[in-house]
């Protein structure tokens, strides 16, 4: 593969940016305009939310369950095993669940949006909805964008509540720990803040895994190794994203909230 110079780089980038900031903005402007397609709405939550279930809530309960375990092993050396709950809790509420929760939607339907919008695109249906006046981005990309960031949101409740009951289940019937005072210890260490930064994030994922699954599927290009490659790029690109949003969410917050 042939090497781009360093202009050719920025210049690329930039262009891709460009395009990815037009895309997001046009999206986000269709949702306050008529046309809306409902049906398609609906037909995205189901695909992307409860498509998701099964892997979401695997994710969250075994995240939970060794989260349970690693962490009495190391409170246990001061004492403090009874803590677990709150750790568990404050984990999985604040990072854990919303971050795994937002790499395996990432990986399962940012991958599948690119690969479904990037056939349309290399078999020209995409211009022919655009010569028969249906706007693209109404049609394929604002459904997908309203669905994912709309089922993220509860998917991420759902891997929270799981991850919670898992790591009570190893803390009761392996660590040998009270499941009361489990519970209770996981309601009593959450607060305000750190419930705004986990249901705050999931949004964010969610939008940031539609629009870039949308932009690489609607920029394929070159048949359908171009697909392959658009999949690729969308999986690689949207978990970075992430992940770097991740981070400044948790410092904004913690700015905020002290925590």
């Amino acid at each position: 593969m042939p090497f781009a110079s360093p202009s050719e780089f920025v210049k690329t980038s930039v262009v891709a940016v460009q395009d990815y900031s037009i895309l997001c903005a046009r999206a986000v402007s269709a949702l306050f305009s008529p046309p809306i397609y409902l049906g398609d709405i609906f037909l995205q939550m189901d695909a992307i939310g409860f498509g998701s279930l099964p892997i979401t809530i695997l994710a969250g309960f075994f995240t939970g369950c060794v989260l349970a375990l690693q962490s009495a092993t190391s409170l246990q050396e001061f004492g403090a095993i009874s803590m677990t709950g709150r750790l568990v809790s404050l984990s999985m509420m604040k990072e854990l669940g919303p971050v795994l929760t937002g790499l395996m939607v990432s990986g399962r339907n940012a991958s599948g949006m690119a690969s479904e919008l990037g056939s349309m695109k290399v078999t020209e249906q995409i211009d022919a909805m655009r010569a028969l006046g249906v706007d693209p981005i109404r049609k394929l990309v604002l459904p997908r964008v309203s669905a994912t960031v709309f089922m993220l949101f509860f998917l991420t409740i759902l891997s929270d509540a799981v991850g919670v009951a898992g790591g009570g289940l190893v803390s009761v019937f392996m660590l040998g720990l009270n499941g009361t005072s489990y519970f209770h210890s996981t309601y009593r260490a959450l607060v305000y803040g750190d419930v705004v930064q986990g249901m705050m994030k999931p949004i964010f994922f969610g939008f940031i895994i539609s629009t870039v699954g949308c932009y690489f599927g609607m920029s394929t290009k070159g048949g359908t190794q171009g697909v392959g490659k658009a999949t690729t790029q969308a999986v690689v690109v949207s978990s970075v994203f992430i992940i770097v949003v991740d981070f400044l969410i948790s410092r904004l917050t913690i700015g905020i909230f002290g925590r």
